[in-house]
């Protein structure tokens, strides 16, 4: 299987997934609608709860501008809502994250065979460090720097008024994105799963890899300086190296050959 592209390797994992026993169109139809029933009832539950902390919220997202000395502004009367609100539902995706995974799983789970539902835990723990992971290096090392550069550097010369809108959006961008992008090993994970990349496709084709990430963190870096895109970059190329061993532990072919050397 490792001979064969990525598009012949996706195409044969469809044709075995299809040998098992699935669902009519209207039986997924009515198994979608319900997942995703349960997951805005979480959603909702999570907003509710990250509201009511949503003063502490706010002080967590405006401390990088504040120990910088600096203040928000607003510009409109209900600026100040907006931000609770918006801050509370992002903090509520994050508290009802776990189930709403647990959701999709429900989903996903009948086209899988028996011995990839063990992956279900593992996938959700290490999804959910993962994106907390990428939004704490944001939230700790490149929200600030990104402030300290754009605006007490390339602006000293001028006066800086941040408004609420701009700042949550610009915070947002930063958390989120970072966030995302730390979830690279799972995408790897997935992908070598199904069998349609492997250990040696990544390692030979690692410049375009590269190349790619940098292009991504060129795209989502805050800062137009090089240092802040290598910044980006960095975690990125580690977390992709990470996912070259994921992707050669959990290759199809690799777990027959494990499974193969198991005595009788």
């Amino acid at each position: 299987m490792s001979d064969l592209d990525p598009i012949d390797k996706a195409r044969k994992a469809v044709t075995e997934r299809a040998e098992l026993p699935g669902m009519s169109l209207m039986e997924h139809l009515t198994e979608l609608r319900k997942r995703l029933i349960h997951a805005v009832y979480y959603l909702i539950g999570g907003f509710v709860v990250a509201y009511i902390f949503h003063v502490r919220l706010y002080n967590y997202i405006q401390r990088p501008v504040t120990d910088l000395g600096l203040k928000l502004n607003f510009t409109h009367p209900t600026d100040g809502l907006n931000l609770y609100l918006k801050t509370s539902l992002v903090g509520g995706a994050i508290l009802a994250s776990p189930f709403i995974l647990y959701q999709i799983w429900l989903f996903i789970s009948p086209g899988m065979y028996a011995n990839e539902k063990k992956y279900v835990w593992p996938f959700m723990s290490t999804t959910i460090v993962l994106f907390l992971s990428g939004a704490w290096f944001g939230y700790r090392w490149v929200l600030p720097g990104a402030i300290k550069v754009l605006v007490l550097d390339f602006g000293k010369a001028f006066n800086p008024i941040l408004t609420i809108e701009d700042y949550t959006g610009f915070f947002l961008a930063v958390i989120l994105g970072l966030g995302i992008t730390f979830e690279l090993p799972i995408l790897i994970f997935f992908l070598s799963l199904f069998g349609i990349v492997d250990a040696k496709f990544l390692i030979k084709h690692i410049r375009y890899a590269i190349l790619a990430i940098f292009l991504i963190a060129a795209i989502i870096c805050p800062t137009p300086d090089p240092i802040g895109m290598c910044l980006f970059a960095t975690p990125m190329l580690v977390l992709y190296m990470i996912g070259v061993g994921v992707a050669f532990l959990v290759h199809p072919a690799r777990r027959k050959a494990r499974e193969a050397e198991k005595p009788a």
